[in-house]
């Protein structure tokens, strides 16, 4: 007679069989499923928090990279005969013009910084004020691209743009003219006197975070240089590049390209300035994962709990199965299926609750924050205005490789100990 192969139909059979526990037999038809929705729950929670802190870290450098230079080229400065540090790029046409020509940099632009006052109607907030080309600002997709814009951007020489949250806090409308208000003025023989100038507000953007859109403003470039006496040179030099994830193997390519154009020329990336923050998300995220693997295994281990109730309930049909014939194989084949089919199913549920939440996040935040009586997020403290959420492939993956792999490896102990069961010590007061 041939010896029929691993995982056959007779073995698919009483596997099912088993998992159908009759009346008499209820506890093992409650630990079964108390397993199979602790798994689902599990694996739930952990591609939830794998959605959020994915699209966490996405919008959070999406916003980076729209709103902000990939690259920022500056002088580190010479001295002067006074002592004082000279950071000023006077060559800042030729500078720009070669770190454009450096492959893989979309653009280059000489930009102008300072931090002013603005006021309107008895109401006055600090901003802090980049003054940039018409043709440059047009290439910031969070700024030019913004879904919640209002006014003409093609107008910006003509005025200024102005973030939404600048504008809420002084009742700013386009059409308005807000006065900035600067300390660093004109020098007189008396001192220094601030300087004063209105300007039309054009354009009002929403960037997509908090910090951004409550203190930027956009100026043109040469009304920047005369507003902040910085007429004949630039503060710095804003690049932007292809791929902003590999942002490091360009630093390289455009120090030797400002150092071929003028001397002390420093880089400073993205991720310099944001390096810090990333860091913390990345530990956060290990951490995260640790945490929710260890929630994932106690769930599992319910699959431990039923399959012992269910051995110790089937030692009789045990015992006879061994004696017809069934090798220790097959009887721990049997109760193997029993145990991983809980957790399959237990991770297919988990799966599909943890996908719907991630697709459908916006609906059941809003729903929270209604029943909540709103405020349960604070765009001031968490930079971003809503919880993101975004679906991987890949994290959908590790979440079901995780819980299989721990409902199959925990299986095996209790299947292991039916199959070594004595048939004769199993029928015996049978």
């Amino acid at each position: 007679m041939a010896t029929p192969l691993p995982f056959s139909r007779f073995e698919w059979l009483i596997a099912w069989r088993y998992l159908r526990a009759r009346r008499a037999e209820g506890g093992v038809s409650v630990m079964t499923w108390i397993s199979l929705i602790g798994i689902a729950l599990a694996v739930f929670a952990l591609i939830a928090t794998l959605a959020v802190r994915t699209g966490f870290r996405s919008e959070f450098v999406g916003t980076i990279l729209g709103a902000n230079a990939h690259v920022t080229l500056y002088s580190h400065g010479t001295v002067t005969d006074q002592g004082r540090i000279d950071r000023r790029l006077i060559e800042y046409d030729a500078l720009a013009e070669a770190a454009a020509a450096v492959p893989g940099v979309i653009r280059a632009a000489p930009l102008v910084k300072g931090q002013v006052m603005a006021s309107l109607r008895q109401r006055s907030a600090g901003v802090e004020v980049f003054g940039i080309s018409a043709a440059n600002i047009a290439t910031l997709p969070a700024v030019a691209q913004s879904e919640a814009a209002i006014g003409d951007l093609s107008r910006f020489d003509e005025g200024v743009a102005l973030g939404s949250g600048v504008a809420r806090e002084l009742g700013v409308q386009v059409g308005d003219r807000i006065k900035l208000i600067s300390p660093d003025g004109v020098k007189t023989a008396f001192g220094t006197s601030p300087r004063v100038n209105a300007y039309e507000v054009v354009y009002i953007f929403t960037a997509g975070r908090y910090d951004i859109d409550r203190t930027r403003l956009y100026m043109p470039f040469a009304e920047a240089q005369s507003y902040f006496n910085r007429e004949g040179y630039a503060d710095e030099i804003e690049v932007m590049v292809e791929d902003p994830e590999t942002v490091d193997r360009m630093v390289l390519p455009l120090v030797q390209a400002g150092d071929a154009v003028a001397s002390n020329i420093g880089v400073w990336t993205w991720r310099d300035a944001s390096g810090g923050f990333l860091r913390a998300l990345e530990v956060e995220d290990n951490v995260m994962f640790i945490i929710l693997s260890i929630l994932v295994l106690i769930a599992t281990m319910n699959i431990v709990s039923g399959l012992i109730m269910l051995v110790k309930n089937k030692g009789r049909d045990i015992g006879i199965l061994r004696t017809i014939g069934l090798s220790e194989g097959s009887v721990m084949r049997v109760f193997f299926l029993c145990g991983a089919c809980t957790g399959v199913v237990g991770t297919l549920l988990g799966v599909i609750l943890g996908c719907l939440f991630a697709i459908y996040i916006d609906p059941i935040f809003s729903f929270v924050n209604f029943v909540m009586g709103g405020g349960v997020w604070d765009p001031a403290i968490r930079g971003i205005y809503a919880l993101p959420a975004e679906l991987r492939l890949a994290d959908v993956l590790s979440a079901v490789a995780l819980s299989l792999t721990l409902s199959f490896v925990i299986t095996i102990f209790p299947a292991r100990r039916a199959a070594r069961m004595n048939p004769v010590e199993a029928l015996r007061y049978e």
